[in-house]
């Protein structure tokens, strides 16, 4: 008897401590989050904006990474350079020298009903001559659908070390 109770109990606690763990940042394209699975369309479509995000920056296109942003954006990067707004952020482009990047760790925060808070980690690489060559960074960005496309209205870096 005392063993069948003593079984009980450590399967109940064992049970409870599962529950309780929290979910692991994932790859970009790898399986969801259990928290995110009811809404696993905005977890690809965040996934993709994001994507299309870096590789604008990447390839410096002003055009796609204009489209991205919404007109009342506010950016902060690690720089140090303060905040800027849409237009200092599309003319800052030609200035970047990301050589490519590596984007992990990525998580989804639903805010119904027209928003999401996504955070994750990207690492950044330079181009072989540069004093410099990676940046790993953490990112937050706050997403707002307006005239029901999705536009992402804030943008913070935190540098990681």
């Amino acid at each position: 008897m005392l063993n069948r109770f003593t079984f009980a109990c450590i399967a109940g606690l064992t049970s409870v401590a599962l529950a309780q763990q929290p979910t692991v940042p994932t790859q970009f394209g790898e399986g969801k989050s259990t928290k995110v699975s009811a809404n696993s369309s905005l977890w690809d479509v965040f996934q993709a904006k994001i994507k299309d995000e870096w590789e604008a920056l990447k390839n410096k296109d002003k055009k796609a990474y204009g489209e991205i942003l919404a007109d009342d954006y506010e950016g902060v990067e690690v720089d140090g350079r303060g905040e800027r707004n849409k237009v200092q952020a599309v003319n800052e482009l030609g200035e970047t020298n990301i050589f490519n990047y590596t984007l992990w760790g990525f998580k989804l925060i639903p805010l119904p009903p027209d928003g999401a808070f996504v955070v994750y980690e990207v690492t950044m690489q330079f181009p072989p001559k540069a004093q410099v060559r990676y940046s790993r960074v953490y990112i937050t960005e706050l997403w707002m659908k307006r005239a029901g496309k999705w536009k992402e209205v804030h943008y913070q870096e935190t540098h990681v070390k």
